[in-house]
C-alpha cells in the first residue's frame, strides 16, 4: 500500500489530546493523518488483561536483572514497573534521556500512549487556578478563565464518560457525571468526621473515566460497562475506561477520513518563509529509517509535553533559529509536574461486619482547601493541594497461628485501613527547563532531551503543611497508628508533564495564545500539556480534551472564513 502525503490535516501522537484531536478533526470532515512513533496497538490488544497473578512469572515481579538492563529510571517509582503492564513501558537501553537534576521521565510508545496508562481521575480547574499567576505576580497570566473553557468541559466528559458527584465547590466545579462509585463505609464515616472538625475539607467519591454506567447512543467507539476490576493499567477488554483506542480513534476511523500510521517518529514540522506558515511534518520511519514529508493545511502538535516541545526545538529555519514558534525564548522552560511521595495512613477501628464488593477503578478524592481565599490564606506558601485514598479491609494473618487455625483465620478480614496520598502544585519557575543536546544522538539520529528541573522552596513548605493536613484528618475519623511520611519525589514522578510551550497574552513571554495556537505560526495548534501556563492541583487529562476539542473548533471557523 502506497500511503498519501498530503491531508487537509496531521496530528502528531495518538494519546489523551492526539486522540481527540483526531476525532474532532475528522467528524468536522478533514482528511486526517495521525503520527505515532510507537507500535500499533488495536483494542482487545491487552496481553495480561485477564492473568492472575500465579499466571505470571515470579508472581506480577520483575527480575533485579530485567531491572537493571531495561527499567533503571522507569523502575525509580517502585510501584511501576510490574508484569501486568511492562508492555506499556518504553525500555531505558532504548530511550534514553539525560538530567542535570533528576527527572523521572515515565512513557511508553504506541498508539493510544499514556491513555492506556493514565490514572483517569479527572477534576475541571477553576478561576482560582486561572487566576493566580495575575494575582499573585508569578510567571504569566493565563489568556483564558473558566468561562472560556466550561462548554468544553460539558461536551468532552458527557463524551469520555465521568463518574463522580456533584459537591458544589468553587476551587474543582462540578461537571457532567454519571453516577459515582461510592464511597465504602469507612470513607463515610471519614467524610462525616472531617466535614465536622474541618468543615472545608470535603471527601468525595474520585471523579474518573471509568463506565459505572454505560450509553452506548453517548459513549461511542468500543465501549463498555467498567467491571470494577481495577486492572485498568493492564487495557481493559470491555472497554470500560476511557482511552484513545477505545473511543476517539474508532470514532475517527468510521469516518472513512482517518489514516493512522505508527512507527513514525516525528523529526520536525517543516516551516514555508513565503507563507508564514508550516507546511507539514517529517519524520523517520522507525522500522526503515526512511525520510518521509507529509503536508498538510493545519498540524495539531500533540506527542505529550516532552515529546512535543523536543519535536519544535528541532524544527529550527532561518526564521526561527531556536525552534518553531520560539520567539519568545520561552519554549521548553517552565517544566511542571504536581509532586508527592507525602501523605499518611492509619487503622480505623470498628466496622468490622462491613465489606464491600468488587474492585472500584478510584477511591476517595479531597480537592484542595489552602489558598482558595482570605479565610484559607496561608502565611508560608501559595497554591495548594489535594488528596487521593482510599479504605480497604486488610488481610488477616495472625503471628504465630499454623494449619486449621491459620486456613480459618485469613478467611476472616482485617481492620479497615486508610491511606491518603498528598498531590501538590508545582510553580512555573523559568529556570525549570528541558533542552535539546544536539551533540549526543540517539539511534534515530535525533538530539536527546536533558532535564534541568526541580522542587523549590514553596513545594517544600506546601508538602510540610500537607503531611501535617492527612495527619490531623485521619486522626479527626478517628484512626489510630497514624504514620506520615514526606519523601520529595523528583519532577515527572507524578507523570503529569507540563508547561514548556506555554499559552499567554504576549508572543514575547509565550509560545501560544489563548486558541493554543502558536502566536506566529498560524497553522500549528498545541493541546497537550506543554501548553500549560501553571499546573494547578487537579489531575491535567481532561483540561487537555476540553482545549482540544475548542482549539479544533477553532481551526475549523478560521479555515471556513479563508483565514487558515
Amino acid at each position: 500500500m502506497t500511503i498519501a502525503t498530503e491531508y487537509d490535516a496531521i496530528v502528531i501522537g495518538s494519546g489523551i489530546s492526539g486522540g481527540y484531536a483526531a476525532m474532532e478533526l475528522c467528524t468536522k470532515g478533514y482528511k486526517t493523518l495521525v503520527l505515532e512513533r510507537g507500535r500499533n496497538i488495536t483494542h482487545g490488544e491487552y496481553p495480561t488483561a485477564h492473568l492472575d497473578p500465579w499466571d505470571m512469572p515470579l508472581e506480577e515481579r520483575v527480575s533485579q536483572e530485567e531491572i537493571d538492563k531495561h527499567y533503571f529510571k522507569q523502575n525509580r517509582l517502585s510501584w511501576w514497573v510490574r508484569q501486568p503492564n511492562k508492555h506499556w513501558i518504553n525500555k531505558d537501553d532504548e530511550y534514553s534521556y539525560d538530567e542535570d537534576e533528576r527527572f523521572d521521565w515515565i512513557r511508553g510508545h504506541h498508539v493510544g500512549g499514556r491513555s492506556l496508562m493514565w490514572g483517569r481521575h479527572c477534576y475541571r480547574l477553576s478561576d482560582i487556578d486561572f487566576e493566580a499567576n495575575k494575582k499573585e505576580g508569578v510567571a504569566i497570566d493565563w489568556p483564558i478563565r473558566y468561562a472560556d473553557l466550561e462548554a468544553w468541559y460539558d461536551q468532552v466528559e458527557t463524551f469520555v464518560g465521568v463518574s463522580g458527584q456533584a459537591e458544589g465547590l468553587k476551587q474543582v466545579p462540578d461537571g457532567k457525571f454519571i453516577k459515582p462509585f461510592p464511597l465504602n463505609c469507612a470513607e463515610e464515616v471519614m467524610r462525616e468526621t472531617i466535614a465536622k472538625q474541618y468543615p472545608g475539607r470535603v471527601v468525595t467519591p474520585g471523579r474518573v473515566a471509568n463506565l459505572s454506567e454505560y450509553k452506548p447512543e453517548v459513549h461511542k467507539g468500543r465501549r463498555g460497562q467498567c467491571m470494577a476490576r481495577d486492572r485498568c493499567v493492564r487495557g481493559c477488554p470491555f472497554g470500560g475506561y476511557f482511552s484513545s483506542v477505545t473511543a476517539t480513534l474508532p470514532v475517527a476511523e468510521e469516518t472513512g477520513l482517518l489514516t493512522l500510521r505508527p512507527h513514525s517518529i516525528a523529526q520536525e514540522i517543516t516551516y514555508n518563509p513565503e507563507t508564514g506558515k508550516a507546511s507539514g511534518v517529517r519524520i523517520i520511519d522507525a522500522e526503515t529509517g526512511e525520510h518521509i514529508d507529509f503536508k498538510a493545511r493545519i498540524i495539531f502538535c500533540n506527542a505529550s509535553t516532552v515529546g512535543t516541545t523536543a519535536i519544535l526545538l528541532n524544527s529550527r529555519s532561518e526564521r526561527f533559529p531556536n525552534g518553531l514558534g520560539n520567539d519568545s525564548g520561552e519554549l521548553g522552560h517552565n517544566l511542571m509536574d504536581h509532586h508527592y511521595g507525602m501523605g499518611a495512613s492509619g487503622t480505623l477501628p470498628g466496622l468490622e461486619d462491613k465489606y464491600y464488593s468488587g474492585r472500584r477503578p478510584g477511591g476517595f478524592y479531597i480537592p484542595r482547601f489552602t489558598n482558595i481565599d482570605d479565610e484559607t490564606r496561608q502565611k508560608d506558601y501559595i497554591r495548594g493541594f489535594g488528596y487521593q485514598g482510599g479504605a480497604v479491609r486488610r488481610n488477616n494473618i495472625p503471628a504465630g497461628v499454623v494449619g486449621k487455625n491459620l486456613k480459618d483465620s485469613i478467611f476472616q478480614p482485617g481492620p479497615w485501613a486508610i491511606s491518603m496520598t498528598c498531590f501538590g502544585e508545582m510553580l512555573p519557575y523559568h529556570e525549570n527547563r528541558m533542552y535539546l543536546n544536539f551533540d549526543k544522538r540517539d539511534k534515530h539520529g535525533m538530539p536527546t532531551i536533558t532535564f534541568d528541573a526541580k522542587l523549590r522552596d514553596n513545594e517544600h513548605k506546601l508538602r510540610a503543611h500537607g503531611v501535617q493536613c492527612a495527619e490531623e484528618m485521619l486522626k479527626a475519623a478517628g484512626c489510630i497508628d497514624v504514620r506520615s511520611y514526606n519523601n520529595a519525589t523528583a519532577p515527572g514522578a507524578c507523570i503529569h508533564e507540563m508547561g514548556t510551550a506555554r499559552m499567554g497574552h504576549d508572543p514575547e513571554t509565550s509560545v501560544l495564545n489563548k486558541w493554543n495556537q502558536i502566536h506566529n505560526v498560524p497553522n500549528v495548534f498545541i493541546t497537550d500539556g506543554s501548553c500549560m501556563t501553571s499546573s494547578a492541583t487537579q489531575n491535567p487529562s481532561i483540561t487537555y480534551m476540553a482545549l482540544t476539542a475548542r482549539a479544533v473548533d477553532y481551526a475549523h471557523e478560521q479555515i471556513q472564513q479563508g483565514k487558515l
